[in-house]
């Protein structure tokens, strides 16, 4: 154990979009940060391959301090077409470019553990390697969280996976395949498997599944978006409605709106769904609405799961792709301290935060998906991350981060 009396003003745990975002915008300030983690490692390992952003170019790139790093910038610089939608693998190699870029010195190393000391927060890595923090950031995405129903708690992996634990769905070829879900992973992950020669049954519990349409930008949208230029440019097509997703983009509004206001907001804007651009592709997919499945067991030899479905059938399949999503719980961060994780005040899982996404333990921030449930869905995308990395590093480089947090204009919340 390597223990010694060093300090850091700002500790990232993360390195994926919204990690590298913040530490190229303290670090442009100034702000001494260690940032810790495998660079956008949740996309290179967890994501399929084959799969898309489901968010558009203008709204996929992270957020640059110097405004060169965008991804239009990025596919100039290596050649790239300008496809919509964003490959994956564009993406990837995107985000290891603003890393290397912006962020050159990231530490791949994983932190063990963060509790409370009088110093702020004393920081343990898997290495051994302890010393102290001023603040904390914790940006490791919704890893933590993927969301498996109890009614598949008892299979192994080997019958039922989560679409985390997927990176290649071509190794289901010529098998038998249910997917779980309505979203957008549920649905471009069907498409995927049926494309690579799998059986494939999507069931969806709802009445029907929703597909956003593309939008197609007419003159007078054209108009609207400039009008609107110096204050905000939402990305209107990942968001819900138009509307919606003007909302969406002022996140401290968010913040004050009443309950039932953000939950009405929050639904528009993520509620299961697929992208327009699927639609071709699920022609020859199944799909049974309304319906669910009620228990799950293996076959007496283990090598299938049978399926009993809320509509009195049964299927026998080789495997079951659980694309349900992802739930917020602070307690399942492993790296958090008991006693540290006693003193977040929570709603819902969520961590409950003020301004400069700080929690109820004075210098404990959260970036990304955990912030969603105070400032709202805009923080469950990419397009969130320039908003974020400047609101984080105002209030740090601020003497008085939450009064100077408050009196700037509540424009300066528009996305950029």
């Amino acid at each position: 154990m390597r223990q010694n009396d060093s300090s850091s003003d700002v500790v990232i745990i993360g390195a994926g979009p919204y990690g590298l975002a913040s530490a190229a915008h303290l670090r442009a300030k100034g702000v001494e940060t260690r940032v810790f983690g495998e660079p956008m490692s949740f996309w290179e390992r967890h994501m399929p391959r084959g799969m898309f952003l489901r968010s558009a170019p203008s709204a996929s790139s992270l957020g640059d301090p110097t405004g060169r790093l965008g991804l239009s910038q990025f596919r100039s610089a290596h050649d790239l077409p300008a496809a919509k939608p964003v490959p994956i693998d564009h993406f990837v190699r995107y985000g290891h470019w603003f890393q290397q870029q912006a962020v050159p010195h990231v530490e791949r190393r994983t932190i063990t553990r963060v509790s409370t000391n009088a110093r702020g927060f004393h920081v343990r890595v898997a290495d051994g390697e302890e010393f102290h923090a001023r603040r904390v950031v914790v940006a490791t995405g919704i890893s933590n969280f993927a969301h498996r129903p109890p009614e598949f708690e008892h299979l192994p992996l080997m019958l039922a996976s989560h679409s985390f634990d997927q990176d290649d769905l071509g190794r289901f070829a010529r098998k038998s395949v249910v997917v779980v879900g309505a979203g957008q992973s549920a649905l471009e992950s069907a498409a995927l498997l049926h494309e690579a020669g799998a059986t494939v049954e999507v069931l969806v519990r709802r009445p029907a599944t929703f597909m956003i349409p593309d939008v197609k930008v007419t003159g007078v949208m054209k108009a609207v978006r400039k009008a609107l230029s110096p204050i905000a440019r939402p990305p209107f097509d990942i968001m819900g409605p138009r509307f919606i997703s003007w909302l969406i983009a002022w996140p401290r509004m968010y913040r004050h709106a009443p309950l039932s206001l953000q939950r009405f907001l929050t639904w528009k804007a993520v509620r299961p769904g697929g992208s327009g651009w699927l639609a071709p592709r699920l022609q020859s997919v199944a799909i049974t609405t309304a319906c669910h499945v009620v228990a799950a067991t293996a076959t007496p030899d283990g090598s299938r799961v049978r399926l009993q479905l809320s509509n009195g059938t049964d299927r026998v399949v080789d495997h079951v792709l659980l694309a349900t999503g992802y739930r917020v719980d602070v307690n399942r961060y492993p790296f958090l301290a008991p006693a540290l994780r006693e003193g977040i005040r929570t709603r819902n899982g969520y961590p409950a935060l003020a301004a400069g996404f700080e929690s109820s333990v004075p210098g404990l921030h959260f970036l990304g998906t955990p912030a969603a449930d105070t400032f709202g869905p805009l923080c469950r995308f990419v397009a969130g991350t320039p908003y974020m990395a400047r609101a984080l590093t105002r209030f740090i480089t601020s003497l008085n981060g939450e009064r100077a947090d408050r009196s700037e204009p509540v424009l300066n919340d528009a996305l950029a």
